[in-house]
């Protein structure tokens, strides 16, 4: 049903100003499937976000639900991934130096939080990518790492032994 809905709104773009809207809805109960669907057809197709990019971002700090958290930080990390030319599809352009930097402070605030582990990982990943504009970054981002591994699951200390490994080898 997802991908059907995903399917669909990469054929009506029009429609994604209205499942952004949804999506940052925090207590609408369907907020999170909106957030999926969107995850989704970012999979398929980042593009589809060019025009809704200032969109996007702006909602990004008021996410609390573990449930939306999650698919808008693999959204993150597939647009960091194709801003920095680590992924192989053609991605998007329009990220523009204040989306980088709200991206930035979601992304720690999802790293800090009490969230589960899919969204960390996510975060540990773009943080990676977005500290290569942004100096401070690394070194806060290693620093977290370090201090938090023994505390983490086993996912957690994966990720986090892939990126403190980049970080200690750049």
């Amino acid at each position: 049903m997802r991908m059907e809905m995903a399917r669909f709104i990469l054929q009506h773009p029009q429609l994604v100003h209205n499942m952004l809207e949804i999506a940052f809805q925090n207590d609408n109960p369907i907020s999170a499937r909106a957030c999926r669907v969107l995850e989704y057809a970012a999979r398929q197709d980042l593009r589809y976000l060019d025009p809704h990019l200032d969109q996007w971002v702006s909602g990004l700090s008021g996410l609390h639900l573990d449930s939306s958290i999650r698919p808008m930080a693999k959204i993150c990390e597939l647009l960091v991934l194709e801003y920095y030319g680590e992924a192989s599809k053609t991605g998007t352009s329009c990220l523009a130096p204040k989306h980088l930097e709200i991206m930035v402070s979601a992304c720690f605030n999802w790293l800090i939080g009490p969230h589960k582990v899919a969204p960390k990982a996510y975060s540990m990943t773009s943080l990676y990518h977005l500290g290569k504009d942004h100096d401070w970054v690394h070194a806060e981002l290693q620093l977290l790492l370090e201090n938090e591994y023994s505390n983490g699951s086993a996912a957690y200390k994966a990720r986090a032994r892939q990126i403190l490994w980049k970080l200690r080898n750049r």
